[in-house]
């Protein structure tokens, strides 16, 4: 567990509203893991013995994956030149079929340690073998939002999905584990998977939890035509059906009208970004621009490690920014900065969370210090703010992640894992693989 300590680094970047870049930072980080203090290490209160850890880079907040199937490890690869319903039907879903509760553990853990190692502290998870996946989270030390995925087929019951959830709520509560770390909600898959009555359930479940709820919202054209002929879009369907009156996470949100913006913004939805996913399976590009322009709190996605096929977030500000600027023709249409926000506190916005995403008094201490000794930080430190960030973004990346803590403790030092063995996680993966996808090699 945590113990209470004083963090110093030449940069600090609390990811405020203002963007603040504090040169010769410090945060104090209580023994129950949360911020007391981040400001000029000269403005610091006084230390009484604090001890002291000193950083050479950046500290700044850990990244928020807001969209993930991380225990798909398995599945890397598996129908990688498939458009998205054709890989569902044909390659995911027959194999996670075969997934057993060890095999969704083998998968989170190693997706687990691969998004620490990159700098992401927290994902919102939607996927099978609830049990599993929270146990892999708490081993490796990440914070995960967890909504149990359920589906209307066969072999699936939706009815049970949602009152095993909310049993598991109503027991131990909505936030679980050391530091808070798990956070429990319901997945409902998709409109096209699931009838309208069990969207209305989950509808009132969630709402009478205070629960996330997580689902897919037009990644594709093809994916919904029954329920765009019959209510209009998707986003109507949510909000007839009561899921907007509570929170709500739309993951891609792709094919939007204004008028579906326009809900999302009134009823204060999240919006998962996954412009990596969504360009590997050509379901389109997200109108970045029209969501950010109505206010509506975007996150950014990595979506799952088969149709990505990395959870590298970094990536994802990336692409965002390309997609962003190339479909708008303006090359400030997003901006190093705007892609940081996404990637932290706009991650937490989008997720109904206002204790992560930033560095300030009262908020998780879930940090990541990015080293400078690289070739992207060849000009120094002491350039203008922007350039700065813009060579955090665009030159450095996942690579400079040193060193991450979740709630004070420590989970990542020097690159490598403090709690998993890397090496029998690889191993544990290559096992529920061959179990789940024995397909013949072409």
């Amino acid at each position: 567990m945590s113990t209470a300590r004083r963090y110093t680094a030449p940069v600090v970047l609390p990811m405020n509203r203002a963007c603040t870049v504090i040169r010769d930072g410090a945060v104090d980080v209580a023994a129950d893991g949360r911020i007391v203090y981040c400001g000029p290490a000269a403005d610091a209160p006084p230390g009484h013995g604090l001890p002291v850890t000193r950083l050479t880079g950046i500290l700044m907040p850990g990244l928020v994956n807001a969209h993930a199937h991380s225990a798909m490890t398995p599945l890397r690869g598996a129908g990688g030149d498939l458009p998205l319903m054709s890989w569902l039907r044909d390659v995911v879903w027959p194999a996670e079929a075969r997934m057993r509760p060890a095999d969704a553990h083998a998968g989170m853990l190693l997706g687990c340690v691969e998004m620490l190692q990159h700098g992401v502290t927290t994902s919102a998870e939607m996927y099978m073998h609830a049990e599993s996946v929270v146990q892999a989270a708490l081993t490796a030390g990440s914070r995960v939002l967890l909504a149990p995925a359920y589906f209307d087929m066969p072999g699936h019951s939706w009815r049970s999905a949602v009152k095993t959830i909310d049993g598991w709520i109503d027991a131990d509560g909505l936030r679980i584990g050391p530091g808070e770390r798990i956070e429990l909600g319901y997945g409902p898959h998709s409109a096209y998977t699931l009838p309208v009555e069990a969207l209305e359930a989950t509808a009132v479940s969630a709402a009478a939890r205070g629960a996330l709820v997580h689902i897919h919202v037009a990644e594709s054209l093809a994916e919904d035509l029954e329920q765009r002929a019959a209510h209009g879009s998707v986003p109507r369907l949510l909000e007839e059906t009561g899921l907007m009156h509570g929170r709500l996470l739309a993951a891609h949100a792709v094919h939007l009208s204004d008028h579906d913006v326009r809900l999302f913004a009134d009823h204060g939805v999240g919006v998962a970004h996954c412009p990596g996913s969504n360009a590997k399976l050509a379901s389109g590009i997200a109108d970045l621009t029209a969501l950010r322009h109505a206010s509506v709190a975007v996150g950014l996605g990595t979506d799952g490690p088969a149709s990505n096929d990395d959870l590298d977030l970094w990536e994802e500000m990336r692409l965002a920014m390309m997609f962003a600027r190339v479909s708008q023709g303006d090359a400030v249409a997003l901006t190093a900065p705007d892609a940081l926000v996404m990637a932290t506190r706009g991650g937490a916005a989008a997720l109904g969370r206002n204790d992560i995403g930033m560095l300030a008094p009262g908020m998780w201490a879930d940090m990541i210090h990015v080293g400078v000794g690289g070739p992207h930080f060849a000009a120094g430190l002491d350039v203008p703010d922007r350039q700065l960030m813009a060579n955090l973004v665009w030159a450095a990346g996942s690579r400079a992640v040193r060193d991450v803590w979740v709630a004070g403790d420590r989970v990542v030092t020097a690159g490598a894992s403090e709690h998993v063995d890397q090496v029998a996680a690889r191993h544990a993966v290559a096992a529920a693989a061959s179990h789940m996808t024995p397909f013949p090699p072409k």
